[in-house]
C-alpha cells in the first residue's frame, strides 16, 4: 500500500516537472506570455498585447468613433494596420469606457455602460490559466497543463494567416468596408462536397447564386490551407500528400531572391468579395521598411462578383477588369442619392409601369434600350427559343411582367426578367454575343452605353412614340385635374364658412358644456377604481398596461380605463401632463378617444372611450363568419388612414411602435381604430426596444427596432402595416406552426411571395374562396409585400399605401423579403 502511494506521488511530481518545462520553453520563446489579471483599455499604454516579434498585437482598435477587439498586423514603415481577426462581429463597438480582463472563465469584456461583463470567442467551459500572442498571428487560451483550450486561428473571420487553416463548417466573411469589419455582403465557404464557393451574403446556397469556386466537387478536399511558405492550396485531411494549389510558379522565385526579408503571408476576402493572396515583406531594403505585394486573385475583375451592384443595376469596367462602375438602368435612378460611381447601389423606377394591363393603346407607351454582353443573375420566368430580336422585344413590350429580357444571338432565344434585375454584369471577355433589351417609358431619352473595345461613351437616342396620344393623354388629363382642383376650391371655402358660423354658434350657446365635451377631465384613482368595480373585469392587456371597462355619469357611459405599468409610471408628472395633452390633441374618426386621465403618486391611468365590438384579432383569427374582399380592404384602408394621421396631420409626429391586431378595435359600424398610439413616448427613457415585444407580438416589429442597428422611423409601423394586411388577406397569423401543410407556409410573408412570384394567388384564400375580387386580393398582396420589406428605404409611405389600396397609384412588382426562395 505504502508502494502504491509512493509510485502515485512521484508521478504527479513528475507531471509537474513536465507542465512547469513545457510553460518555460514556451515563455523562452515567445516572450509575450499574460497572466490571468492581466487588463487592456482603448486608451492609454496597455490597449493591446503584441507578440514577440512586433508584428501582431490583440487588443482595442478603432472602428469609427468607437472601438472593437481584435488582431492586427503591424506596418512599421507606413504607419498602417491590417485588421486580420475580430470578436464577436455582430456585436456594435464599445466605448473608450472599455475594459477586457483575462479571467479564469476566459476574456470577459466590460462596455462601460454599466452592464454585465460579456465572454468574448474565447473558448468553452475550461479553465484559462494565461494567454499568449504568438508570432504567427495567433491569439491561444491554455489550461494550467499548457495545453491549448482557444485560439483564434480556429474561427477565422475574413482573412486566414500563414499556418491557419478553414476547414469544413467555416467560412470567411468580408467586411462591410476597410474601416468596419462587421460583417460584409460576401462569404466563402469550405463545402462538405469539397468545392471551395463564394456566395453573395442574402443568397441562396445554389448554384446559380456561386459567382467563384474551386470546381473540385466530389473530390478528396477538405479544407484550405496557407502555409507560412505562402501557398494557398486545398488539402485532404486523410492524405496530407494529395493538395491542389491556387499559386505556384513565379511568385515563390520573387519570394526568395530578398534574403534579408521577413514574409508574413496571409489570403483576405475583401470588401469587394474577391479572394486575394498578399505578401507583406519586413525589412527588404533597410532595417524599418516593409511593403504589401498582391501575389494571387481569384476573379480578374470585381464585376465578376454577384451582387456588388445592387437591384436594378449593372457593373461594367474595361477589358482589364479596372475602372469598376455600379450603373443604373435607364429608366431607373440610385435609390441613395448620396451613392458615388464606384460603390454598390440598389436602383427603383421613376416611373411605374405595373398597370399597362389597363389599356391596349397603353402598351405602345414603352420601348427600349439596348446594352450588348450584359448578362443576368437568377432564372428567367420565361424562354422563348428560335425567334429573332425583333420578336423578342415584342413579346416583353406585350408582357406586363417583363422588366426586361436577354437575347442571345448564338442560340436566337430570348430569356425574359422579372424586376428587380439582379448581378448584372457586362461581360467584355464573353464569346457569346447577347443583347440586354430594358424597358422603359418611351417618352424618357433612351441613353444606350456602347461597350465595344473601341468606347465607353454613351450615345444619347431620343424615342418619340405615338406623340399624339400621348399629347391628347395629357392634355386630357390636366383637364381633369383642373376641373377637380375648382370643385375642391370652391368645397373647402363653403366648408370653412359653414365651420366658421358653427364655432360662432357653439361659443354663444351657454347651454353646450364645451369644456366637458371637448378637453381632458381629470379623475380620482377612487373614482375610477368605483366605476371599473376595483377593477374587476379585465377586457385586455397591451405592452403599456392592463385595460379595464367601466361606466361613468349619469347614463351609465361606458369606458376603458388603462392602467399603466410602473415602467411608464415613473415618469414625471409634468413630463405626463405634456405628453398626454398631445394625444389628446389627435382626433380622428379611426383613433380611439382619450376622454381623461388620473395622476395621484405612482398611480397613473388613461380613460378612452369604448369600442365594443373587440379587437382586429378577435376578428381574423376568432371569428367564424367569413369577410367579404370589400369588407378587408375597408378595414385595411381604416388603419392606413389611422397611421397617415399620425405620420403627417397631427400637431406632433407620433410613431405608434407597437401596431399590431389586438391595438385595432372595431366600433359599432365596423369601423377600425387605432388604440395605445403615442404611448411609445411616455416609455421611460433607457428601456430595451425589444420590450414592447415583451408580450408575444414581437412579429409585427421591424428588422430596424428589434436588432437595434438604425433609428426607428415612421417606415416601422409600415412594415407593422404590412404585416397585419397580409394577415387581414389570409386570415392566419404571420407566423404559424399548425393547420399548414409545408413548412414554407409557416413565415405567411415568404409563403405570400411565393405564391405570388408562382401566380397561385387562390392559394391564399383556398379556406373562403368564394366570391373573391381576385383585382383587390392582387392590389393587396403586392402592397403587403412592398410594406415588409427589410430595407426601410423600399418601404412606402403611408399616403401611397393609400393611394395603391384605393387603386389611384400605380403598384410596382414588389421584390422579394429577405430570406424569401423566388
Amino acid at each position: 500500500m505504502a508502494s502504491s502511494s509512493l509510485v502515485l506521488l512521484l508521478l504527479l511530481f513528475l507531471l509537474m516537472l513536465i507542465t512547469t518545462d513545457a510553460r518555460n520553453t514556451i515563455e523562452k520563446n515567445n516572450s509575450s506570455i499574460f497572466r490571468l489579471g492581466s487588463s487592456l483599455s482603448p486608451q492609454g499604454k496597455n490597449s493591446s498585447w503584441s507578440s514577440s516579434s512586433g508584428h501582431f498585437s490583440f487588443g482595442f482598435y478603432p472602428q469609427g468613433s468607437d472601438f472593437a477587439v481584435g488582431i492586427w498586423l503591424v506596418n512599421p514603415s507606413e504607419n498602417t494596420t491590417t485588421v486580420v481577426w475580430t470578436a464577436n462581429r455582430d456585436d456594435p463597438p464599445v466605448s473608450s469606457k472599455s475594459m477586457l480582463n483575462l479571467t479564469e472563465h476566459g476574456l470577459l469584456l466590460q462596455n462601460g455602460n454599466g452592464d454585465s461583463p460579456k465572454k468574448l470567442d474565447s473558448g468553452d467551459s475550461y479553465i484559462v490559466s494565461w494567454a499568449s500572442m504568438l508570432d504567427s498571428g495567433n491569439f491561444v487560451l491554455y489550461d494550467e497543463h499548457s495545453n491549448v483550450i482557444w485560439q483564434s486561428f480556429d474561427y477565422p473571420t475574413d482573412t486566414i494567416l500563414g499556418g491557419q487553416k478553414l476547414t469544413m463548417g467555416h467560412a470567411l466573411i468580408s467586411s462591410i468596408s476597410k474601416s468596419d469589419h462587421s460583417p460584409g455582403n460576401f462569404y466563402l465557404t469550405m463545402q462538405d462536397d469539397g468545392n471551395l464557393v463564394a456566395y453573395p451574403f442574402y443568397s441562396g446556397v445554389s448554384e446559380r447564386d456561386a459567382y467563384w469556386a474551386s470546381n473540385t466537387l466530389y473530390e478528396i478536399y477538405q479544407q484550405l490551407s496557407l502555409n507560412i511558405q505562402g501557398f494557398l492550396c486545398l488539402e485532404s485531411v486523410s492524405d496530407p500528400t494529395s493538395t491542389l494549389c491556387f499559386n505556384n510558379g513565379n511568385e515563390q522565385t520573387t519570394r526568395k531572391s530578398h534574403n534579408n526579408t521577413t514574409s508574413i503571408y496571409r489570403a483576405t476576402l475583401d470588401v469587394d468579395g474577391n479572394l486575394r493572396l498578399y505578401e507583406h515583406q519586413f525589412h527588404f531594403e533597410g532595417n524599418n521598411s516593409s511593403r504589401v505585394v498582391t501575389l494571387w486573385h481569384a476573379l480578374n475583375s470585381t464585376c465578376q462578383v454577384y451582387g456588388f451592384c445592387g437591384l436594378n443595376s449593372y457593373c461594367s469596367s474595361n477589358i482589364s477588369g479596372a475602372d469598376v462602375a455600379c450603373k443604373c438602368y435607364h429608366g431607373f435612378t440610385p435609390s441613395n442619392t448620396k451613392s458615388s460611381p464606384n460603390t454598390p447601389i440598389d436602383c427603383v423606377q421613376m416611373n411605374n409601369k405595373d398597370d399597362c394591363e389597363r389599356s391596349e393603346g397603353l402598351r405602345l407607351l414603352y420601348n427600349f434600350t439596348q446594352i450588348k454582353n450584359l448578362f443576368w443573375g437568377g432564372i428567367p420566368y420565361s424562354v422563348i427559343p428560335l425567334v429573332d430580336m425583333e420578336t423578342c422585344e415584342k413579346a416583353c413590350q406585350q408582357d406586363c411582367f417583363c422588366g426586361g429580357a436577354l437575347y442571345v444571338t448564338i442560340y436566337s432565344s430570348c430569356s425574359k426578367y422579372r424586376l428587380p434585375l439582379i448581378y448584372g454584369n457586362i461581360r467584355n471577355y464573353s464569346i457569346t454575343e447577347s443583347v440586354a433589351l430594358i424597358k422603359f417609358p418611351s417618352s424618357i431619352i433612351s441613353i444606350s452605353p456602347q461597350t465595344s473595345n473601341d468606347t465607353n461613351t454613351p450615345k444619347l437616342k431620343f424615342v418619340v412614340d405615338n406623340k399624339k396620344n400621348l399629347i391628347m393623354i395629357l392634355s386630357l388629363t390636366l383637364g381633369v385635374v383642373s376641373l377637380i382642383c375648382l370643385i375642391m376650391a370652391v368645397s373647402i371655402f363653403f366648408t370653412y364658412r359653414r365651420q366658421v358660423n358653427r364655432y360662432a354658434m357653439l361659443s354663444e350657446s351657454e347651454k353646450l358644456d364645451f369644456t366637458k365635451e371637448c378637453s381632458l377631465r381629470s379623475f380620482s384613482f377612487d373614482e375610477l377604481a368605483k366605476s371599473t368595480g376595483e377593477f374587476s373585469e379585465e377586457i385586455g392587456r397591451g405592452s403599456f398596461g392592463t385595460v379595464y371597462k367601466g361606466k361613468i355619469g349619469d347614463n351609465n357611459r361606458s369606458i376603458a380605463v388603462k392602467r399603466l405599468e410602473e415602467r411608464i409610471a415613473d415618469e414625471g408628472v409634468r413630463e405626463f401632463q405634456a405628453e398626454i395633452t398631445a394625444i389628446a390633441r389627435t382626433h380622428h374618426r379611426n383613433l380611439v378617444k382619450l376622454i381623461g386621465f388620473c395622476i395621484e403618486g405612482s398611480k397613473k391611468l388613461l380613460v378612452y372611450e369604448f369600442v365594443s365590438k373587440g379587437s382586429l384579432a378577435n376578428l381574423l383569427f376568432e371569428r367564424e363568419a367569413g369577410l367579404s374582399w370589400k369588407e378587408r380592404i375597408k378595414l385595411a384602408l381604416d388603419v392606413a388612414r389611422g397611421l397617415l394621421y399620425l405620420h403627417e396631420e397631427c400637431e406632433v409626429q407620433i410613431i405608434h411602435c407597437n401596431i399590431n391586431p389586438r391595438n385595432i378595435l372595431m366600433d359599432e359600424s365596423w369601423t377600425a381604430k387605432i388604440s395605445d398610439f403615442g404611448l411609445a413616448r411616455l416609455s421611460k427613457r433607457g428601456n430595451s426596444r425589444t420590450k414592447i415585444g415583451d408580450d408575444g407580438r414581437s412579429r409585427y416589429l421591424a428588422p430596424e427596432w428589434q436588432q437595434e442597428v438604425a433609428s426607428v422611423s415612421v417606415k416601422a409601423d409600415i412594415y407593422s402595416f404590412g404585416v397585419i394586411l397580409l394577415e387581414i388577406i389570409c386570415r392566419r397569423r404571420s407566423i404559424e406552426m399548425n393547420d399548414i401543410s409545408s413548412s414554407d407556409e409557416i413565415l405567411l410573408s415568404n409563403w405570400v411571395y411565393q405564391c405570388y412570384a408562382a401566380e397561385k394567388l387562390n392559394e391564399l384564400i383556398r379556406h373562403d374562396e368564394k366570391d373573391v375580387d381576385w383585382k383587390i386580393l392582387e392590389r393587396m398582396v403586392k402592397v403587403g409585400l412592398w410594406c415588409v420589406q427589410d430595407h426601410q428605404s423600399l418601404r412606402p409611405t403611408m399616403k401611397n399605401v393609400i393611394l395603391m389600396l384605393e387603386g389611384l397609384k400605380d403598384i410596382p412588382v414588389p421584390p422579394a423579403p429577405s430570406g424569401s426562395v423566388g
